[in-house]
C-alpha cells in the first residue's frame, strides 16, 4: 500500500497539477485510509497492507470510523474521493481488475450557500487597507485583485508579473489540473497593482529570476496562510463580521456578477470551473430579486 500511495502523490503532483494544499490534503487522507486498514480492519502492521485486501466494506467501514469520532460530512467526502482516486490509479496500473471505492456513496452533504459580501461591505473592506507603506500597498492591490478577478487564493498567489497584462488589465492563470484562463480586471484593481508595482523591487529579496507579483515581508512570494491574515486585519478595520474567509471574495464576485446580468457560462469560465453546477453554488440571488423576476415573468404570478 505504501508504495501504490508513494506512486499517487507523485502522479498527483507531477500529471495532475494538485496545488500543494490539495496534495497535503490527500496525503492525509490516503495515509490515514491506510492505517485504518492495516491496524483495524486487517490487524495486521502497516507494512502488510496491500491494495488486493481493500474490498468496498473496508471503504465503508473507514467512513464509519469516521463519523464516530466525529469528522464532518465535507472531510469524508474528501477522503472518499482520494481513496477513490488512488484506485483508479492501482486499477490503471493493474494491481486491481476493479476500484473497491467506486460504489461507495458519498455522506449526502448539508448544502449551505457560501458566505458572500453586500456590495457595500466590499467597498468598506477595501478602503479599510489605506496607507503608503509598501505592504499596504500590497494589501491593498491583493484585496482589490481577488475582488476583480475572483480568483482562489492559490491562484493567485501563484501570480508572476509575466501572467499579468497590465495594458490589457487581464491575467493568464493557471487553475486546478493545469488548465489555463484568461481572466480581466478592472481599473480600481489595476491601479492598485501598479501602485503596489512601484514598491514590489524595494521589497524582493531572492536569487533566481521568477517574479512573483505579490511578497512577503521577507521579501519571498507570499503564501496563502499570510493572505488569510491580511483579509482578518482589513475584515477588523472595517469592522466587519468575523468569519470572512478568502473565499468570500470570490463567491461575492461570482454573485455580484449575476446580479449585473452576466451569463453564468461566462461565469463559469472566469472562475475556473469545469462544472456548470459547481457555479450555481457560488452565486447568491437574493429572494427579493427571486420574486421580482417571478412575478414579471410568469404568466400566473402577474397581477390582473
Amino acid at each position: 500500500m505504501q508504495r501504490l500511495i508513494d506512486r499517487f502523490l507523485v502522479h498527483l503532483e507531477a500529471e495532475r497539477n494538485y496545488s500543494p494544499h490539495t496534495l497535503r490534503a490527500y496525503r492525509s487522507d490516503v495515509t490515514a485510509f491506510h492505517r485504518f486498514l492495516a491496524l483495524d480492519y486487517l490487524g495486521v502492521e502497516l507494512g502488510a497492507a496491500r491494495p488486493q485486501d481493500v474490498d468496498a466494506l473496508a471503504v465503508r467501514s473507514f467512513l464509519a470510523a469516521m463519523t464516530r469520532r466525529g469528522v464532518g460530512r465535507r472531510s469524508q467526502a474528501r477522503a472518499l474521493s482520494a481513496v477513490r482516486t488512488l484506485f483508479a490509479l492501482a486499477c490503471r496500473e493493474g494491481l486491481l481488475t476493479h476500484n473497491p471505492a467506486a460504489a461507495v456513496r458519498a455522506p449526502k452533504q448539508q448544502h449551505r450557500l457560501p458566505r458572500h459580501l453586500r456590495p457595500g461591505e466590499i467597498e468598506n473592506l477595501l478602503e479599510s487597507v489605506d496607507g503608503t507603506e509598501p505592504l499596504a500597498r500590497r494589501n491593498r492591490a491583493l484585496l482589490e485583485m481577488l475582488y476583480a478577478t475572483g480568483l482562489r487564493v492559490g491562484e493567485l498567489v501563484g501570480l508572476d508579473w509575466s501572467d499579468v497584462d497590465s495594458a490589457g488589465r487581464v491575467l493568464r492563470v493557471l487553475g486546478k489540473g493545469g488548465k489555463e484562463r484568461m481572466v480581466p480586471f478592472g481599473q480600481p484593481a489595476a491601479r492598485a497593482l501598479a501602485a503596489w508595482r512601484e514598491h514590489w523591487a524595494s521589497v524582493r529579496n531572492f536569487a533566481d529570476d521568477s517574479e512573483p507579483v505579490f511578497l512577503n515581508y521577507r521579501g519571498e512570494r507570499l503564501s496563502a496562510r499570510s493572505v488569510r491574515r491580511v483579509l482578518d486585519r482589513a475584515v477588523a478595520a472595517a469592522s466587519l463580521a468575523a468569519g470572512v474567509h478568502p473565499h468570500a471574495l470570490r463567491h461575492s464576485f461570482a454573485t455580484h456578477l449575476l446580479e449585473g446580468g452576466a451569463d453564468l457560462r461566462a461565469i463559469q469560465e472566469l472562475l475556473g470551473h469545469s462544472s456548470l453546477a459547481t457555479t450555481q453554488r457560488y452565486t447568491h440571488v437574493d429572494v427579493d430579486r427571486l420574486l421580482t423576476v417571478y412575478r414579471e415573468a410568469h404568466p400566473r404570478a402577474k397581477k390582473d
